[in-house]
């Protein structure tokens, strides 16, 4: 794989490595909210300005635009991430014939099921998607999901964390009906969702 790009300002660069693997993603931190799934990664070098550039395979083929690395400082060597062509080609045409991009949308906000939150709500599972937040006018709360539930499979898809989630998520469509299984009060439930959209 070649990764070209602008890093530290050293224009048109290229960095040559291995596609090191796929579907892979990076949990969002205090300073970024929004986890990033569904990525390939790459050991080819990624720097501060990198993102944007193309993933090229070896028949100068684009997989991919670079979007991230994981510094050395938190201890990993040439980790790069890029964005797959397929998804920034369904963007891109979206927004070339339309003018903005449609997303699938939920309207809840999500965080990890931790030990503590596990007890606060007396759940016995240790996997799924903890809902925060409700958007009340959203496509989650007209289903009847609610803050403190545990979304433990979305579409047929089992959810072990928030990025198992997002990446389902990923693959619906604005319209589509998925069923969608909780954790409420240590009981499984069963709500039947249609997907809402947002632009962007």
């Amino acid at each position: 794989a070649l990764a070209i790009g602008s890093p530290l300002g050293f224009e048109n660069s290229v960095t040559a490595g291995i596609i090191s693997g796929l579907h892979r993603e990076i949990p969002g931190s205090a300073g970024q909210t929004q986890s990033l799934v569904d990525l390939i990664q790459t050991d080819a070098s990624i720097s501060p300005g990198n993102s944007g550039g193309a993933l090229l395979d070896t028949q100068g083929r684009v997989v991919g635009i670079n979007e991230a690395y994981i510094p050395p400082a938190a201890g990993a060597v040439s980790l790069g991430f890029a964005i797959p062509s397929a998804t920034v080609t369904d963007i891109a045409d979206q927004l070339l014939t339309k003018g903005t991009a449609t997303h699938p949308y939920l309207g809840i906000s999500l965080g990890r099921l931790t030990p503590d939150i596990q007890q606060q709500l007396g759940v016995h599972t240790d996997h799924g998607a903890l809902v925060l937040g409700i958007d009340q006018s959203g496509p989650a709360a007209a289903s009847g999901i609610r803050t403190g539930d545990v979304i433990t499979e979305f579409a047929g898809t089992p959810i072990r964390s928030v990025e198992d989630l997002l990446a389902a998520l990923r693959h619906t469509q604005p319209g589509q009906k998925v069923a969608v299984t909780l954790i409420r009060a240590d009981a499984s439930q069963s709500v039947n969702l249609t997907i809402g959209s947002r632009t962007g």
